[in-house]
């Protein structure tokens, strides 16, 4: 049966990522894709990123159908669905895959979709290519790749990472490549979606990821790294051990990676210094410790301080995510925030509005204040309305009491402070 793996994300109708430019390659059917031709199976692989639809639905409507393995996450959904469309119109069996669909299986199987495939999709689409197809509908979810050694390296060589390298150095002067070192996340923070690898770490052996770092610098020369993880840092041991390694080889090749806070520490910050980490992003999400343990955080307010210390103390520039808006926020949290980040002074600072994605706590226990505020089909879960919390223009002034902070700009702090307590 022929099989194509494509996923719904085109660069060119993002005109905010357009201007962003940092892209990066689909690893999650690039493995796939790898796993499949490593087992004999003939695998068509097209990369939308710098693709276009009209290439994409020439593939689907010409020539003999087959499966389809469409990948899909948060914001891509209504570009899957109308590929789903295109898809069925013409024939093909559709499967979707990704941290998506399995928290909207039957929305998408009234879409059009076949199958509904949960949780690593390298066994489920095995399973689908080499056996009889099972009745349509929800797949049941495959045991999962215990030995990620065992897995061949994503199929990089299938897809152009040129124009990925182009991209990044017309817009930062530094070409970027990413990898993985480790699947899977075992904390739980209340609005962290677990859909496609549940609470589990498995990590790759040390020897394994030099190997393919030295093959990535070999075969397209990047001036930089992004290592994918979760968390970078969740095995100190590790970490240690991965330094220790690629100073032995004598490769050092600058990178950025996250980490939590309570996965720094004198050793690790310095570990990751020898390795050439820039810079390291901390999800610090609030500066309220209340907030941070209704979230199920799991670190001190004082945690985050201290690994940007630590960061910064060797060089390392620190970027620092943070979260507006959590159920039961107050002004005085907001507060709390600001002044966390002023004495924090982290290089960067990204701020996002909370939304409950389905399938995770957070998402439950909001559940009955949620609105729909657009049809399911043109929206996603962040355009879900939370009732009796704030309107947006409410952390616009939070942002602006942060950015003012920050500037050290009394009359902006006063303005903003003045906004938030009338709001």
């Amino acid at each position: 049966m022929r099989c194509l793996l494509t996923h719904a994300f085109f660069l060119d109708e993002d005109p905010k990522e357009q201007e962003i430019l940092r892209p990066y390659p689909p690893l999650g059917i690039m493995y796939i894709s790898a796993y499949l031709r490593a087992r004999g199976l003939e695998i068509e692989l097209y990369d939308a990123t710098f693709g276009t639809r009209t290439e994409l639905y020439d593939l689907l409507t010409h020539g003999e159908p087959g499966l389809l393995g469409l990948y899909v996450n948060l914001i891509t959904r209504n570009s899957a669905i109308q590929i789903i469309e295109v898809a069925k119109a013409a024939g093909w069996t559709v499967v979707l895959g990704g941290p998506e669909p399995a928290n909207y299986p039957h929305e998408y199987l009234a879409a059009g979709a076949d199958y509904v495939a949960p949780g690593e999709g390298e066994r489920a689409m095995e399973k689908l290519l080499t056996q009889p197809l099972p009745p349509k509908g929800l797949l049941a979810s495959e045991p999962q790749i215990e030995n990620l050694d065992e897995l061949p390296w994503p199929d990089r060589e299938r897809i152009d990472i040129d124009k990925y390298l182009q991209a990044w150095r017309a817009k930062h002067g530094e070409g970027s490549v990413s990898l993985i070192t480790a699947r899977g996340c075992p904390y739980h923070c209340e609005w962290c979606s677990h859909s496609t690898y549940g609470k589990t770490h498995r990590r790759r052996g040390v020897q394994s990821v030099a190997d393919e770092v030295a093959w990535i610098a070999e075969r397209y020369s990047p001036e930089m790294l992004w290592y994918a993880d979760d968390v970078f840092t969740i095995h100190r041991g590790w970490t240690l051990a991965y330094a220790a390694e690629m100073k032995k080889r004598g490769i050092r090749l600058r990178f950025e990676c996250i980490t939590r806070a309570d996965r720094m520490d004198e050793a690790v910050a310095d570990a990751l210094a020898e390795l050439g980490c820039f810079r390291v992003w901390i999800g610090s999400e609030s500066g309220s410790q209340r907030v941070l343990d209704s979230m199920r955080r799991g670190v001190k307010v004082e945690q985050v301080q201290r690994a940007v210390e630590l960061a910064k103390s060797r060089g390392i520039a620190t970027g620092m995510f943070l979260m507006w808006g959590y159920e039961g926020e107050d002004v005085s949290d907001i507060e709390a925030t600001v002044e966390h980040v002023a004495r924090t002074r982290p290089d960067t600072v990204l701020t996002t509005l909370s939304y409950p994605i389905k399938g995770t706590p957070y998402f439950d226990k909001v559940s009955s204040k949620l609105v729909q505020v657009a049809d399911w089909r043109s929206a996603t879960d962040r355009d879900l309305a939370i009732a009796g919390r704030c309107d947006r223009s409410y952390y616009k002034h939070a942002d602006e009491l942060l950015r003012g902070t920050l500037a050290g700009d009394a009359g902006r702090i006063a303005a903003a402070r003045t906004k938030l307590r009338e709001s």
